[in-house]
């Protein structure tokens, strides 16, 4: 008996003849390399469907070429390759390619005071496309940090003071009583509150870049910031996370004014979006502020 021929039926025309912006996969398992370690990912992977009269397209060819990004590190390099990959596998088919992949990278971070160090994982996407032999990369970030409310310090340190007048009003002042007071739950009457906040960036890099700079990115914005979440921490940590805080009061206008800036000087940026999100504990919704910039053109 002849072996039949197995039926083709995305080859086959399509009932209504149109074109389609994007056909593919979404949230594939798979594991990459990026920056010397070895994460889960789940990736995207599509292509146009251009030929308004084709049915569809071989999504099968796109999984089988996602197996360059297992064997190599994550670069702008490989991801334009396996790009012009599934538009080889769909020439005459497709124009555009796209490609996102979605993992958390770790990274170890050293506590502010003790010798201690821990892990923290840091959610990235990042996505290429091809069209038109026009190749782009972007990046998304988000990282976690926190933030001291300015307006809540001020009126917190009012009621200290108003406690200072109501405890030592016409009292002649002895040193030791004003180092007890202050170290008194008496005394501290009141703290601001602070937040855990979260930085989204969404950054588009220049085409000349050789390197995904995921890590230096993330160094820039927490510097600037000043006060990331810590890991593993004893109590002079905390002892010196509290003064970080304290002496680093922002509203979220004043994070993102910082991150811009500091995002500015890091190589490698052609231009980005920020938002950043106060999650208030004073309010049951969250603050946030947003801002973009674009590398002028010579």
């Amino acid at each position: 008996m002849n072996a039949l021929t197995l039926p083709d039926i995305a080859a086959q025309s399509a009932r209504q003849a149109m074109p389609l912006d994007w056909v593919g996969m979404r949230e594939i398992a798979l594991p990459v390399l990026l920056e010397g370690q070895r994460l889960s990912a789940r990736v995207d992977a599509g292509v146009s469907l251009d030929d308004s009269e084709a049915r569809g397209i071989h999504m099968s060819r796109l999984y089988l070429a996602l197996e360059a990004l297992e064997q190599r590190s994550l670069s702008p390099a490989l991801l334009h390759q396996v790009l012009e990959c599934f538009l080889a596998s769909h020439r005459g088919l497709s124009e555009c390619a796209y490609l996102n992949v979605h993992t958390d990278l770790l990274l170890k971070r050293p506590a502010l005071v003790s010798p201690l160090a821990g892990w923290k994982s840091y959610p990235a996407s990042i996505s290429a496309s091809l069209k038109q032999q026009m190749f782009h990369v972007e990046l998304k970030i988000e990282l976690p940090y926190s933030s001291t409310c300015p307006c809540s310090a001020a009126l917190a340190r009012q009621l200290i003071q108003q406690q200072f007048i109501d405890d030592f009003a016409n009292k002649t002042l002895q040193h030791e009583d004003v180092l007890a007071w202050l170290g008194s739950t008496k005394g501290i009457v009141a703290t601001p509150h602070s937040q855990r906040s979260y930085a989204q960036l969404h950054l588009q890099l220049d085409n000349f870049i050789d390197e995904l700079p995921l890590t230096a990115i993330i160094n820039d914005a927490e510097a600037a910031l000043g006060t990331a979440v810590q890991t593993a921490v004893k109590r002079p940590d905390e002892q010196a996370f509290a003064l970080a805080n304290g002496q680093n009061l922002m509203f979220c206008e004043d994070a993102a004014r910082r991150l811009n800036l500091a995002l500015q000087r890091t190589p490698g940026i052609n231009q980005f979006h920020i938002r950043v999100i106060h999650a208030e504990s004073l309010h049951a919704h969250d603050a946030v502020a947003e801002s973009s910039w674009q590398r002028e053109q010579p």
